[in-house]
């Protein structure tokens, strides 16, 4: 049976040249809102509006929470990581084995969390984090591993090593000190060993 490539996150709509400065206007405000706060998830619409100079309608034509806008943000660092995994040179890409790929999978979203975790935290707290759907595509990945390296219920174990990828697991990890490279490291040992053989 061919394999089936794991949903992705669309791609943008084609849009107006006036509706594409109003989007890079809020965009970019977004974009400084969630670094500059302590807490991303205190931003609001209204700050955003503000901030991008826009109105509330315009901003709520495009946008319907301040969830979205994060999103958005993410939108192409996320798609251009499932063109690596998809297509891209091994370990990360197809053609290494499966606990390999694993553990070069765990050290890109290390990567992806030190570089956007404001974001990740505004998009990705708690349930939400199960609903987006780049969480779909990692799982489809993490679960495709499973089932190559023949790893007992991989249905039960895939959530479980995606679990230490939280957005706020990584924040709470840094706080206390631990290095990226640290935890990249410890991730990857635990590829290789629950995917012993793979």
């Amino acid at each position: 049976m061919a394999a089936v490539d794991p949903p992705r996150v669309g791609a943008p709509p084609a849009e107006r040249a006036d509706a594409a400065r109003n989007r890079a206007r809020v965009l970019a405000a977004a974009a400084e809102l969630f670094r500059s706060r302590e807490d991303p998830r205190t931003v609001t619409m209204d700050d955003v509006a503000r901030a991008a100079g826009v109105g509330r309608a315009t901003l709520y034509r495009r946008y319907p929470d301040v969830v979205s806008i994060a999103g958005a943000l993410l939108g192409e660092h996320e798609r251009e990581l499932q063109e690596r995994l998809l297509r891209g040179a091994p370990p990360l890409g197809p053609g290494a084995p499966p606990a390999e790929r694993l553990a070069a999978f765990y050290a890109a979203m290390v990567e992806h969390l030190e570089q956007n975790l404001p974001l990740l935290l505004a998009v990705d707290a708690g349930a939400a984090r199960f609903e987006v759907g780049s969480y779909g595509f990692w799982r489809a990945h993490v679960r495709s591993l499973l089932v190559e390296a023949g790893a007992e219920d991989p249905d039960a174990v895939v959530d479980v090593l995606l679990a230490p990828l939280a957005a706020e697991v990584f924040r709470f990890q840094r706080a206390s000190g631990v290095a990226p490279a640290r935890i990249a490291e410890a991730l990857g040992r635990l590829a290789h060993r629950v995917l012993a053989g793979g």
